[in-house]
């Protein structure tokens, strides 16, 4: 009963300060994660009994999966150095800094110290998105965090988990041999993830129900992961090539269930966050209790490491510009970082979130024999202080930096790229009432030819699944009084029903278009799901 209390309270938090956050401006993660940490010294309340190899599993899947579905593959294949050079080179780095700093200041073991590196290198997709959204950071930025985000907790779990192997066992770290398994996790974790998408694209495109449409998405992260973790591959990496694919390959006639899945989503993901934080924070009171040492020195050695891991991640930003400036230039897209101000940005925004909590946390208790593991509170204390540090920080002064640097994306190019999309939507409707095959519809009569013309106006001018009202205006039943009744009710429906079909024909071909134009390289995820959303509202609101 008390962890279910626990947990009903986490998720009611979690909702009112989200509200609170939208309201005062401030990034709910950041309001969260000092509400939990506070929480933890409260008298009275009990942290649950949580196994430490269920909380990666528990939590990591469904934010993994949501994050996921707002990118494409085809930023992946045009970021793909970017990505490679921060979710491995950085991970890398960060890990080998962090774990020097400890061996030097603590005299732990390399294992331990690694393991607790592997647990702070990852920056948070969640928590960019959610303090850098609605900032109006360039995408460009925003989307480079956040593809980042999704692929360095595969990094850093492999060495996680070979650090506390090595660890537990007291054996060689065996660096081959971690990069050898790093291959094979990779490799097979890229198998099941395809794998799965198919499957359950052949399941979801036989549901007719939107609610089980969505239980079957909420099912998937979980069963990816363990599928992927059964055969010692990276369930990071398996979910987010699931969610990927699944979403290159969704159906464009899926209005409801693509409209009710994003708000689904979106609610698992802020309640899946809070309880998450109020389940770790919660810990934070007994791990403090089994410290060997004062907390004053455990902190004093968590702000070294938090300056490790800042230091280390501005001097790889700056060393990503240098790369960018000596390569060529990208076709389709400006690269990522262009200039000093935004190495700046994505070196402050290097936020860590729950990957950091749940591996510090999943630490064993013990190691092979029965002896606890080494300094483990001390290594979970100062992953939570890089983590205290390196969210809410940034969390609370990076609309500074933005506004310091003048890099806030201009509402005119924003614009203008929806505007791009919306226009392709809109040609592509015209295209298909220009093709429409007239006596299949049962719109070859005058009247038929009267409706399409009014759609081709209405889409010429605004785009009517984008904006305005499209809806039909049929004649008065009173402006001609010499006409029978029931012969005009006869002509009026018939005019509605010629309306609702040639609309229909007309909208599916602009989210089509729209779906294609999302899997484009150079195109903003982004930008295309705000056209198709609309397009979907469109449709649904006149019943189609």
């Amino acid at each position: 009963m008390a962890v279910l209390l626990v947990v009903v309270g986490a998720m009611l938090v979690a909702v009112l300060l989200a509200g609170a956050g939208d309201r005062l401006r401030l990034p709910w993660p950041v309001l969260l994660l000092l509400l939990g940490a506070a929480a933890a010294f409260v008298p009275g309340i009990e942290a649950p009994d949580i196994e430490p190899e269920l909380i990666l599993p528990l939590f990591l899947p469904p934010l993994l999966y949501a994050t996921a579905q707002r990118t494409s593959w085809a930023l992946f294949r045009l970021r793909w150095r970017t990505i490679a050079f921060l979710a491995i080179g950085l991970v890398v780095a960060t890990v080998a800094a962090v774990a020097g700093t400890l061996v030097a200041l603590t005299g732990i073991g390399v294992a331990a110290a690694l393991a607790l590196g592997a647990a702070v290198a990852p920056p948070d997709p969640v928590a960019v998105e959610a303090v850098a959204g609605p900032l109006r950071v360039p995408r460009r930025l925003v989307a480079t965090l956040q593809s980042e985000g999704l692929f360095n907790d595969a990094t850093a779990l492999v060495i996680f988990q070979t650090a506390v192997l090595a660890a537990q066992t007291q054996g060689d770290l065996g660096v081959l041999g971690g990069a050898l398994r790093f291959v094979y996790g990779a490799a097979v974790a890229v198998a099941i993830g395809l794998a799965a998408a198919w499957l359950a694209r052949l399941v979801l495109d036989r549901l007719t129900d939107v609610v089980a449409s969505n239980g079957l998405t909420l099912v998937l992260p979980f069963a990816v992961y363990l599928a992927a973790d059964a055969l010692e591959a990276s369930g990071v990496i398996a979910v987010v090539v699931a969610a990927l694919q699944l979403r290159q390959h969704s159906d464009a006639d899926a209005s409801e269930a693509r409209l009710t899945g994003s708000a689904f989503w979106n609610v698992v993901e802020m309640l899946v966050t809070g309880v998450a934080f109020a389940l770790i924070g919660l810990e934070l009171r007994a791990v403090i209790d089994q410290a060997d040492r004062s907390l004053g020195t455990i902190l004093a050695h968590a702000g070294i490491v938090c300056l490790v891991v800042i230091g280390v991640r501005l001097v790889w930003m700056m060393l990503a510009l240098i790369t960018v400036r000596s390569g060529r230039p990208t076709p389709t897209e400006r690269a990522v970082p262009a200039t000093v101000g935004e190495s700046l940005v994505l070196a402050w925004a290097g936020m860590r979130g729950l990957a950091t909590l749940a591996l510090a946390l999943a630490l064993p208790m013990t190691v092979d024999g029965g002896a606890p593991f080494p300094d483990r509170a001390e290594l979970v204390i100062i992953a939570c202080s890089v983590l205290v540090v390196t969210l809410v920080g940034p969390g609370l002064t990076l609309p500074v930096l933005i506004r310091a640097l003048g890099l806030r994306e201009d509402a005119d190019v924003a614009g203008e790229a929806e505007r791009r999309m919306a226009g392709r939507a809109r040609r592509a409707a015209l295209d298909e009432l220009a093709a429409v095959d007239r006596e299949a519809l049962g719109v070859d009569d005058e009247q038929g030819e009267q409706i399409l013309d009014e759609l081709r106006t209405r889409f010429a001018r605004v785009g009517a699944a984008l904006s305005g009202d499209d809806a039909p205006r049929p004649d008065d039943p009173d402006g001609d009084r010499d006409d029978d009744y029931r012969e005009r009710l006869a002509r009026l429906q018939r005019r509605r029903e010629q309306w609702t079909r040639l609309q229909a024909v007309a909208l599916a071909a602009a989210r089509r278009e729209v779906v294609a134009a999302r899997s484009e390289p150079g195109t903003d995820p982004e930008v295309a799901d705000r056209v198709l959303r609309r397009l979907d509202v469109r449709t649904l609101a006149r019943g189609l």
